[in-house]
């Protein structure tokens, strides 16, 4: 059967994933509707029905997948094709047995550890912080940065952060309440403390910037603030302009990314003597897995 003739039996599951808004996360839901559109290109590429999908289909499909991916992505999309049939409420053939065998073939067909970024420690932070510019740009650089490491965030949180978010304490330091998170979808937030630098650094970045922007952080236009939040790829740029301004060699710079902050500041935690229940709870958390895996390199800057 030609793919056009197979199209137009295609249910429209582009509407039917607009009933997520509002209870997934928006980068959840991009990620669906990128991996159930590449399922349905795939299925009409090949002459075959996505929906419902039979259990072969959905098999091929994840085999077809495999090279080239990690099986996290794999994964991934087996979970969007589950979504979609649930949506639009169909039979949903990816708990079957050969489906998860297919899966498990996958996953013990590729040993390959999964990629760890490289920790931003203190060391290299004070490095980066020295090598920003002079101005507006360097006083929020500088303010993302300290408190990126010092409240182990995430990009999306860091970014996600409005002046409601803070609260400055007679000591000098900063009380934040990080409201939403990846592993926190209902908002029930956590409480982090700052250091008096990091605190004077966001104080300094605010008297310039001015009162009238929601977003603690916002882009700046021919030296003005501009009164919309950031993007997460800014806190990845940001992390390697740094390394480059430093000095690192090219394969140093390609090692960081956007959540070496956070597993830097875990592996100096755990370098100072405090345990991983005390580290869990700083960084939010809800399982040792991911955890461990920052940890890892931990032991190694104690000795470099």
């Amino acid at each position: 059967m030609k793919s056009y003739e197979l199209n137009k039996r295609v249910p429209d599951w582009r509407t039917e994933f607009k009933r997520l808004e509002g209870a997934y996360a928006p980068a959840t839901i991009k990620s669906y509707y990128s991996d159930v559109g590449i399922f349905v290109t795939w299925c009409l590429d090949h002459g075959v029905d996505p929906f419902p999908a039979s259990v072969e289909t959905v098999c091929r499909f994840l085999q077809a997948q495999a090279p080239g991916k990690a099986p996290s992505t794999v994964r991934r999309r087996l979970y969007a094709i589950r979504k979609a049939h649930r949506l639009l409420r169909l039979a949903d053939p990816t708990y079957d047995e050969e489906i998860n065998l297919t899966y498990r073939r996958i996953n013990r067909a590729k040993r390959t550890r999964p990629k760890q970024a490289k920790g931003l420690t203190r060391p290299y932070l004070d490095r980066f912080l020295a090598v920003q510019p002079s101005g507006p740009r360097g006083l929020r650089n500088r303010a993302m940065l300290l408190l990126g490491y010092e409240l182990l965030t995430r990009r999306s949180e860091l970014v996600a952060l409005t002046v409601d978010d803070l609260e400055f304490l007679a000591d000098g330091t900063l009380r934040v309440i990080i409201r939403r998170s990846k592993a926190d979808p209902y908002g029930q937030g956590r409480i982090a403390f700052t250091s008096k630098r990091t605190a004077k650094a966001v104080k300094d970045w605010l008297d310039w910037r001015g009162p009238h922007i929601r977003f603690l952080f916002c882009p700046i236009y021919q030296d003005k603030a501009v009164n919309r939040d950031l993007t997460t790829c800014t806190v990845k740029r940001l992390v390697k302009s740094s390394a480059r301004a430093a000095g690192l060699e090219a394969e140093e710079i390609e090692a960081f990314s956007g959540h070496s902050m956070r597993v830097g500041a875990a592996q100096d935690l755990l370098c100072a003597g405090h345990d991983t229940a005390a580290i869990m709870r700083a960084g939010g958390w809800k399982t040792i897995n991911v955890l461990g895996r920052y940890l890892e390199m931990a032991e190694h800057n104690v000795w470099v």
